[in-house]
């Protein structure tokens, strides 16, 4: 049996979960993997388009 790779909603909703379950136990580091973890899923790469740990942008 061939193992399909997760879609983008699933990971969406992965991320959604681990955001609301460090919100709700106070980790604030699950809270933002969820956070990456969901807005990661909806671009074309799989990654935010900002560095990991950049800041607000400054425009």
């Amino acid at each position: 049996m061939t193992e399909r790779a997760p879609t983008t909603s699933t990971e969406q909703v992965k991320g959604s979960v681990k955001e609301a379950i460090g919100k709700l136990t106070g980790d604030v580091r699950v809270e933002a993997e969820g956070r990456r973890q969901k807005d990661g899923a909806g671009s074309p790469q799989g990654a935010s388009a900002r560095p990991q740990g950049a800041g607000p942008r400054k425009d």
